[in-house]
């Protein structure tokens, strides 16, 4: 097959181990970020098979009119950048693993860096040093707070279990499946969303972003917190409304927040206000940047692509393709 895998900035996937299983098929990877429409048209119109990098190109219904060889869309991860239907009506298979059967550890692991990295202002002591000064602030320690975890799945649980050797206590909100999983796993549960901000020193969102999540974060939902408190956000920038952190910190409530999702990715304008806020850590979208996680998550890609060859195709998220697919 033709394959094309899009967005791989540092030229990484040509280095892992899974890349093996795409020998003898016809491979083009692209290190640059496209999303115009005829430029990617002009560059996949003979590809059969387009591998994403999680969400970082839209593959909208304009895109994919132009691509009358594509047959098979393959990533990890949700979907909400491909237009799946028009992929149904057009033949082409997505197939999606969702992350089967594991979390993202690199997600877990750069969540709780955040929290460090935020609470004892880490990146802002660096940017002293590296303007000639000394120490510009006095952090926080994680001792005997309380971290609250906003919905409760494979990476939620995870840094839950971060919490106990730095001494926290860990307070959850979810859906009932998710309450009723943290309690089995020992942990206390809030008796409502509000009392989970209100009570929680260090708020952390883990939730997939769908239509119920989307917004699920409220202004006031953030100004019960604590002007001592920091919000983080590895999940999705959605889950919050829209304006509604910048006007929450401003009101200093929370008092910071520690970031690597944002509305708009790549986000390149450094006046953007998140950028411009000192109680503010922004990273650019790396939870799943790296590569072990590559290694993990493209051996699941690669072995889409596999499946599909060999005429069984796997982890389809649009079943219905398979009756009229290219």
């Amino acid at each position: 097959m033709k394959i094309a895998i899009l967005d791989d900035y540092f030229d990484t996937v040509r280095t892992l181990p899974c890349f093996g299983k795409l020998a003898g098929h016809d491979v083009t990877i692209f290190n640059d970020h496209v999303q115009d429409t005829d430029t990617l048209a002009s560059r996949l119109k003979d590809v059969e098979a387009l591998v994403l990098i999680r969400e970082r190109t839209k593959i909208r219904t304009p895109l994919l009119e132009q691509l009358p060889k594509l047959k098979l869309i393959s990533q990890r991860s949700v979907y909400p950048h491909i237009d799946v239907d028009t992929c149904t009506r057009l033949g082409i298979v997505v197939s999606s693993s969702l992350h089967a059967g594991t979390p993202s550890y690199a997600a877990a692991e750069l969540t709780w860096a955040l929290v460090l990295a935020a609470m004892r202002q880490i990146p802002q002591q660096v940017a002293s040093m590296k303007a000639g000064k000394w120490q510009m602030g006095v952090g926080t320690t994680l001792r005997h707070k309380t971290l609250g975890i906003h919905g409760y799945g494979r990476i939620a649980r995870v840094v839950a279990g971060y919490a106990a050797p730095f001494g926290m206590n860990v307070l959850v909100w979810a859906r009932p499946d998710g309450l009723e999983r943290a309690r089995a796993d020992g942990y206390a549960v809030a008796a409502s969303k509000e009392a989970l901000y209100e009570a929680s020193d260090i708020v952390t969102l883990h939730m997939r972003l769908v239509d119920a999540t989307r917004g699920i974060v409220t202004v006031t939902d953030l100004r019960r917190m604590k002007p001592s408190s920091l919000l983080i956000n590895t999940s999705r920038a959605g889950l919050v409304a829209p304006g509604a952190l910048e006007a929450a910190l401003r009101a200093g409530r929370p008092g910071g927040a520690a970031l690597d999702v944002f509305e708009e990715e790549p986000l390149t304008d450094p006046s953007h206000p998140l950028l411009n806020m000192d109680n503010v850590v922004c990273t650019p979208h790396i939870g799943y940047v790296a590569r072990d996680e590559y290694q993990v998550q493209f051996t699941d890609i690669f072995d889409q692509i596999v499946a599909y060859t060999d005429g069984s195709p796997t982890n389809v998220v649009n079943p219905a393709v398979l009756a009229k697919r290219r």
